[in-house]
């Protein structure tokens, strides 16, 4: 998008615009409920309330700038089709859109996507071209094509309808919580805040909205940091669906002017939330939709109503199970220790009734003596893995071993 362009756009009515959104998107979307938070507000104290898009129809946020764009489109827009790239999200909610209204669709998605997301995709009538290895070709391929047959390129954030789609969300949480102080939002390519900012500064402007970004995908942040949209050679995060490289030239614009500011969150703390929504919440979500989660406990502070929201679910199960067990290993829940012993009988036993009697349950126990560090010093290599309440419980059996004359090595 050109400068003219974001000029034209800056000038808009945006809050009319957002308002006109909404109206487009009765009957299709779920106006998903603010659930309040026990465990997130008194781990944080302050009251937090979890915003559930990922509850929304296709599993995110994206059917509502998709469908805006769709249902803002001339009849001849709609008959000649529309195209996007995408390997996520925005080619579901896409596809479903374009489905919803009868027009016909193309989504470009890289080589690496996942057989069951092309599936997805395919299911809601899309005619799905793989092309590239990267988004950035497939996007130049969706660009080629649309140049060839006419079609509308649907953006995933740099769009103005998009971004008004994606800003319903901002006058939902307002209309459901009236005092809320901040809202929390991921940042990838910037369209989702840049709809939600729009929204809540066109009704509240004390509102506060604050961008989450993973501390290797800070596109956006080090865009406004530097005041110019900025591209990075290259982004490092386990949240897939805001590894973005850079931001869109209007969603740019937006957020400088809208947004209040930008925090930053590890993999650590990514990994951490999307345990704890689930075992908290009985909640699955991705982990580009648990940023602000991830982030909360940097805006807490006693009696602050914080909304987060939560903006997709759509993870499979293999990376669950991975995430899960970092989460649990970062909240101290499950530890592994490796000891070398004394070749003897009755070690192995003194170690097991330590770590009974410190309440550790062993979950995994390997006693190989051809792991010790020298065969031929008379001693045997024991790693222990044990699921632990907590780094103090951790700490606590790590010193009653090492009170024992046990030389502990931790492994993690």
């Amino acid at each position: 998008m050109n400068a003219e362009q974001v000029r034209h756009y800056l000038g808009l009515d945006h809050g009319g615009n957002i308002k006109k959104a909404r109206e487009n998107l009765k009957g299709v979307v779920k106006e998903t409920p603010l659930i309040y938070s026990d465990f997130y507000s008194k781990e944080n104290k302050c009251n937090v309330y979890i915003k559930p898009e990922n509850f929304q129809v296709t599993g995110s946020f994206k059917i509502r700038g998709a469908y805006n764009k769709i249902a803002n489109l001339s009849d001849e827009e709609c008959r000649k089709g529309i195209i996007c790239a995408s390997a996520g999200n925005h080619a579901q909610g896409v596809a479903f859109s374009a489905q919803k209204r009868g027009v016909k669709s193309t989504i470009v998605m890289p080589n690496v996507t996942p057989l069951l997301k092309i599936e997805a995709t395919r299911e809601y009538g899309s005619e799905v071209v793989i092309h590239g290895d990267v988004y950035d070709e497939s996007s130049n391929k969706a660009l080629a094509l649309a140049e060839e047959h006419g079609y509308t390129f649907v953006h995933a954030f740099d769009d103005y309808d998009v971004i008004c789609g994606q800003g319903t969300i901002g006058l939902e949480i307002l209309d459901e919580l009236d005092s809320v102080d901040e809202i929390l939002v991921p940042i990838g390519g910037g369209g989702l805040i840049s709809g939600i900012a729009l929204a809540v500064k066109s009704v509240k402007p004390d509102v506060k909205v604050i961008g989450v970004v993973p501390v290797g995908a800070m596109s956006m942040k080090i865009s406004i940091d530097e005041g110019q949209v900025t591209r990075l050679a290259a982004v490092r995060t386990i949240a897939e669906g805001v590894a973005v490289k850079q931001p869109g030239n209007l969603t740019f614009a937006f957020t400088k002017q809208y947004v209040d500011e930008i925090i930053t969150v590890s993999e650590k703390d990514i990994m951490e939330a999307v345990l704890l929504l689930l075992e908290k919440h009985k909640m699955i979500a991705e982990t580009a939709g648990v940023v602000p989660l991830a982030g909360v406990r940097k805006r807490a502070k006693p009696g602050k109503n914080i909304a987060c929201l939560i903006s997709g679910g759509n993870i499979d199960v293999v990376t669950i199970s991975s995430i899960i067990n970092q989460g649990l290993i970062t909240r101290g829940r499950i530890m592994c220790f490796s000891v070398e012993l004394p070749d003897k009988p009755g070690q192995l036993v003194k170690v097991a009734q330590i770590l009974a009697e410190h309440g550790g349950n062993v979950i995994e126990l390997e006693h190989n003596q051809f792991k010790a560090i020298d065969r031929y010093s008379n001693k045997v290599a024991l790693e222990v893995t044990v699921e632990t309440n907590g780094h103090a419980h951790v700490k606590e059996i790590l010193e009653a071993l090492e009170d024992n004359g046990f030389e502990i090595r931790r492994v993690y």
